[in-house]
């Protein structure tokens, strides 16, 4: 039976940013997914004074509408004990993948889908300036150690790659979830250009039990973290599948 389907909101995309003084503070929002609001408030500080990132609190707001507070000290404390797991097996928290280093975290739908493919892609085409910069490219996906394995065969793909069984990373960074963000108009469009580009949906991934069990309506995102545990200073949440984000804001955040 057919279902209205109903455009998701523009992505939620921050940047976490402070001045040496604690108490200005800047959120940035990408001006191609926003529009002035007032519920955002800024502090402006000199221009030439150095910036670095902190834990802060800044206002932003939910696809309802309400008031939500992103901090990098929140997002942290979310994953405290979350565990991801490498292509052998072993289990890492998930805060060491950027604890000594920076590092671009792409949090993919699942393994067989193929707008994360194209998204991996998209990514790994700036790993030439990641290297040159020193920061990691890093995939993780909600599906077992084999399904990541079977990704990493089949894309070739550059970074390394994760495996969340259980889902808890997306739980714990409350990633957009359910049918009304999977099946929308971009979503549609996005998947056509994908196949008419040459890739292709790995639907024996897909079908995967693990996968079938929550239905494929897992939504993903990115974030730019490290050096440092705390030290998140950028985050994209798909609103929809598709959803990606603007990889020039991600270069500016990890490399620039």
């Amino acid at each position: 039976m057919a279902m209205p389907l109903r455009a998701a909101p523009p992505a939620t995309t921050v940047w976490i940013e402070a001045r040496r003084d604690r108490h200005a503070t800047t959120l940035l929002r990408n001006p191609k997914h926003s529009s002035p609001n007032p519920r955002f408030s800024f502090q402006r500080k000199r221009s030439n004074e150095r910036s670095r990132s902190l834990p802060l609190v800044a206002a932003t707001s939910d696809s309802l509408g309400s008031k939500s507070a992103v901090t990098s000290e929140g997002l942290t404390s979310s994953l405290e004990g979350v565990d991801v797991f490498d292509i052998t097996g072993k289990a890492i928290p998930i805060t060491d993948l950027w604890k000594n280093r920076k590092a671009v975290v792409a949090f993919a739908r699942h393994f067989g889908c193929v707008l994360c493919r194209k998204r991996a892609d998209l990514l790994a085409s700036k790993k030439e300036l990641m290297d040159a910069a020193g920061v990691a490219l890093v995939l993780i996906g909600p599906g077992s150690t084999d399904q990541a394995k079977a990704f990493v065969q089949q894309t070739k793909f550059k970074g390394e790659v994760y495996a969340d069984p259980s889902h808890s990373s997306f739980n714990a960074l409350d990633f957009a979830y359910g049918v009304s963000t999977t099946f929308t108009p971009l979503a549609g469009m996005k998947i056509i250009q994908s196949y008419i580009e040459g890739y292709r949906q790995d639907w024996g991934l897909s079908l995967k039990k693990n996968t079938m069990s929550r239905g494929g309506w897992q939504q993903g995102g990115t974030l730019v973290a490290g050096p440092g545990v705390s030290n998140i200073s950028y985050i994209h949440k798909d609103k929809e599948a598709g959803d990606d984000p603007d990889i020039e804001d991600v270069v500016k955040a990890c490399c620039l």
